[in-house]
């Protein structure tokens, strides 16, 4: 009986090594929802696969329904996004992205915010320097957590609801466990470390300015990755572990 099949448009996340010449493909379709499917002999050197399923790809798909993995019948290439596999410091900026949309992606269950952000994103950092890379990388993955649920509190209180003060210079109590940033009252209430009213700041600014302003705004690289390792914690407290390819970014010495 011949195999129903279904068109998608996917953003290639994730390759994993199947048998001698076989992908197993992690793919954010334009729903929003995660497709895992079987690329048979992709890494084969003549494969018409190859180079169509690389990280960060955009393809046209045709693939059949399988029992626990689909297969991939056809591939059309819609953007490669060359530049984040060839510039290693934009392919170490865009990993994280990758890994968190495969994280927080789920089958069957669409989110269309997720896939159309991963485009705008994508395309920005096609065409941008290094700082900005790393600044719209913390963007991108600060708006995934908030697309998912997820949202930072960072001007109000995550337990009492009250206005912080991001005042210049001052050390504000925040939980990533809770979610956001705490007022003095409730401090104890939750573990919380100390974190910089400028980190806040940008944060902030990244989680509610879209990318095409970001690119081409101020870009301070001490403050992206202060906001980084501020998405690292958020992901440890609710995802339950560290992306590891935000552990590479911040030990690699690429920036």
């Amino acid at each position: 009986m011949a195999q129903p099949t279904y068109s998608l448009r996917a953003l290639v996340l994730r390759r994993t090594k199947l048998g001698e010449s076989d992908l197993i493909l992690t793919l954010l379709s334009e729903d929003g929802s995660q497709k895992r499917a079987v690329a048979k002999g992709a890494r084969r050197p003549k494969s018409s696969f190859a180079a169509r399923t690389e990280p960060f790809c955009v393809i046209d798909a045709l693939c059949a329904t399988g029992r626990s993995l689909d297969i991939l019948k056809e591939a059309r290439l819609v953007a490669a996004h060359d530049v984040l596999r060839c510039n290693l410091e934009a392919s170490a900026a865009a990993a994280p992205v990758a890994e968190l949309l495969a994280r927080m992606s789920q089958r069957d269950l669409a989110n269309p915010r997720l896939f159309q952000s991963a485009m705008r994103v994508l395309d920005a950092m096609d065409g941008a320097d290094d700082n900005h890379c790393a600044a719209l990388s913390a963007a991108e993955l600060l708006k995934i957590l908030a697309f998912s649920g997820l949202r930072p509190s960072l001007e109000v209180c995550v337990s009492c609801g009250e206005p912080v003060a991001l005042t210049e210079g001052a050390r504000l109590p925040f939980s990533a466990a809770g979610g956001g940033v705490l007022c003095e009252s409730c401090r104890g209430l939750d573990e919380s470390v100390l974190v910089d009213a400028g980190t806040l700041c940008w944060a902030q600014y990244f989680l509610t300015t879209p990318f095409d302003a970001i690119a081409e705004g101020p870009a301070d690289l001490s403050a992206s990755f202060a906001v980084l390792h501020l998405v690292q914690d958020l992901a440890r407290a609710h995802i339950g572990s560290s992306l590891k390819s935000l552990e590479f970014l911040f030990t690699s010495g690429l920036f």
